[in-house]
């Protein structure tokens, strides 16, 4: 008797990886103009999940940026009243990066569209049993998203069919 396997792991993730890609290209596309960047506004959504302030290395850690980078977004958030860096009740030498209000307000604007959206398309296309698919998948993506792996390879993907190989 044989045994239903699925899709190999690789063709699995390539079908993962394509769906996340266009999945967050329409997130984006329903995102307001406005003058923060995508990488400002995952720090400030990172300060908002966390709770708490968090040290620059804490943050450069978690979002996976180089330092210098880092300074650069900081220094802006901060010019534009979104976060503000506070000596450490613990070690006055450590700096710690708290979001203000208004930083926590335009994260709630930011996300807000793009919720509606999600929980419209969710109800309208979904079952009660799809929609309890999609929580836990987004469980374990973000259990993912925390694998650290060695170098990527550049190796084409052998096991996936070249039409679905499309590079996006």
């Amino acid at each position: 008797m044989n045994e239903f396997r699925g899709p190999e792991p690789i063709e699995t993730a390539n079908l993962i990886r394509r769906a996340l890609a266009d999945f967050a290209r329409r997130m984006r596309s329903l995102r307001p103009d406005h003058e923060i960047s995508t990488s400002k506004l995952s720090l400030l959504g990172r300060l908002v999940r966390a709770g708490r302030p968090m040290t620059a290395t804490e943050l450069a850690a978690l979002e996976r940026l180089q330092p210098q980078s880092l300074t650069r977004i900081i220094a802006d958030l901060e010019a534009d009243g979104l976060i503000e860096r506070k000596p450490r009740e613990s070690d006055r030498r450590q700096l710690d990066i708290a979001i203000t209000p208004a930083g926590a307000e335009m994260i709630r604007v930011h996300a807000h569209a793009r919720n509606v959206w999600l929980a419209d398309a969710m109800e309208k296309k979904l079952t009660p049993a799809e929609r309890a698919i999609l929580v836990l998948a987004a469980e374990l993506l973000d259990r993912m998203a925390d694998h650290e792996s060695g170098a990527l390879s550049a190796e084409p993907m052998r096991a996936a069919p070249a039409a679905s190989s499309d590079g996006h």
